[in-house]
């Protein structure tokens, strides 16, 4: 059960978030201002602090600032009546998880707890591996991988990190974009100051002009106090822009603006502001064959790809499909309460034949429901749950002339492999069972449905 940890001089406030958290489940306790708070927050372990700006002794700011000092795992959202652009980024610089006007709805405001909360125990879980470096290595952050081209990518996110040169980031989806992203922040000398992350293709245009920029108060309906943009927010950080070939063409000239003067203006603004943001970038497109379509400006192209990174497709990296295959078995046996230990040898190999259209975010999930099917201590073939889509690519990468049936093409593989395995157990269903790392009874019932002899008994 979560601990959250109220603080505001307004009893009334107090008891309204008492009553409302512990409805959903939450243990409550509350404070009268920053400095009991922190008394508190000493003695117990809380996995939130909901607290209120303007208090007496110590403030939101204050009580934010000894909250990351005394307890760094601990998310803080700042709670307040006096809404403003720059007191939200200052909340926001030392680390606050989101700055709440006092008129909140409430069911905004459970969905920001939860946020909040979830953000939190992911990132207690995928704390970076430690960094390995040389021929090898196995991880990088939290990057997993110890192929050749995953080599590539460390040694050139190694000579890049600490310098301010924007990077360009190419690759399908699902591949660990913004993993990269982040592995090249932690590494550069702007690791304590923000990683703020945007995808630009799934905000509308109207909305992700004020998102990265901001607005002032009155600039346009809605407008009723400033607001920082992202871009201030990142300021002396980094901002990763995922799928900027999306970003429309008239962000594109505001963009260029901000990456060749450094500096930023709010919507209804008459002030320059002055920033120091490293920009990376992301797409899953060719953005050459954008700017020769006119779609994308080529300045902005040849400011944005300074440094290029191609990030490999799984498909082209299958050797890291074991190590990948533990880490996801391990992240949700811990996060479901399981005790899957491993994956069987059987279920690994239709893995490895399997070309993932959707990447590692596509192994990910396929982990993720068998580990929360398995009931044993090893992922067994029948909780390997493959999408049931018709899979668009062969282990080339190559789609077939006129499609295929992946439930046919499942059962093949799976055919081939039992075949293997009784050819080197030289005809023992016994043995032919334990190489694949199932039982003999699910062999024999295999064997029956792919119309395989199966023998009667258990031969030697």
């Amino acid at each position: 059960m979560e601990r959250i940890l109220v603080v505001d001089d307004d009893r009334g406030i107090q008891d309204v978030l008492d009553i409302m958290l512990s409805r959903e489940g939450y243990q409550v306790s509350t404070a009268d201002d920053g400095a009991a708070a922190l008394e508190l927050i000493r003695k117990k372990k809380f996995d939130l602090v909901i607290t209120d700006l303007k208090m007496p002794r110590m403030d939101g700011i204050d009580l934010l600032k000894g909250v990351k000092e005394t307890a760094p795992g601990t998310a803080v959202i700042l709670l307040t009546a006096f809404a403003s652009g720059e007191t939200a980024l200052a909340a926001m610089r030392e680390g606050a998880y989101d700055y709440v006007e006092k008129n909140f709805n409430v069911d905004d405001l459970l969905g920001i707890v939860r946020d909040a909360l979830e953000k939190r125990e992911a990132e207690r879980q995928e704390k970076p591996l430690p960094f390995q470096e040389g021929e090898g290595a196995r991880y990088f952050g939290t990057m997993v991988g110890r192929s050749k081209e995953m080599q590539k990518v460390y040694a050139l996110i190694g000579k890049v990190a600490d310098t301010p040169a924007n990077v360009l980031l190419l690759g399908e989806s699902g591949t660990g974009k913004e993993l990269v992203a982040r592995a090249i922040h932690g590494n550069s000398a702007r690791r304590t100051k923000p990683f703020v992350a945007i995808n630009c293709g799934g905000i509308p245009e109207t909305l992700l002009e004020s998102e990265l920029f901001g607005y002032m108060k009155g600039s346009f309906t809605g407008a009723f106090a400033d607001r920082a943009g992202l871009f201030e927010v990142a300021r002396g950080g980094t901002i990763f822009l995922d799928e900027i070939a999306e970003l429309p063409v008239v962000l594109q000239v505001k963009l260029l603006r901000v990456v060749q003067e450094k500096t930023i203006r709010r919507i209804g603004g008459s002030e320059d502001i002055k920033i120091d943001v490293r920009i990376i970038s992301a797409t899953n497109q060719d953005l050459q064959e954008k700017v020769k379509q006119g779609s994308f400006r080529e300045d902005l192209f040849f400011r944005l790809n300074v440094i290029p990174i191609h990030i490999p497709p799984l498909r082209k990296r299958r050797e890291d499909i074991p190590l990948l295959v533990q880490h996801f078995i391990e992240k949700y046996s811990r996060e479901f309460g399981k005790e899957v230990k491993r994956i069987s040898a059987y279920a690994l190999e239709l893995l490895m034949g399997y070309p993932f259209p959707g990447n590692i975010r596509e192994l990910e999930n396929i982990i993720e429901r068998s580990v929360a099917l398995e009931s044993s201590s090893i992922i067994l073939p029948e909780n390997l749950i493959i999408a049931e889509k018709a899979n668009r690519e062969g282990p080339a990468g190559e789609f077939p002339e006129g499609g295929l049936d992946l439930n046919r093409e499942l059962e093949r593989f799976e055919r081939e492999i039992i075949r293997k395995a009784l050819e080197k157990a030289r005809g023992s269903k016994t043995k032919a069972a334990s190489l694949l790392g199932v039982s003999f009874p699910s062999l024999r019932h295999r064997l029956e449905k792919l119309g395989m002899e199966a023998g009667n008994g258990d031969e030697k």
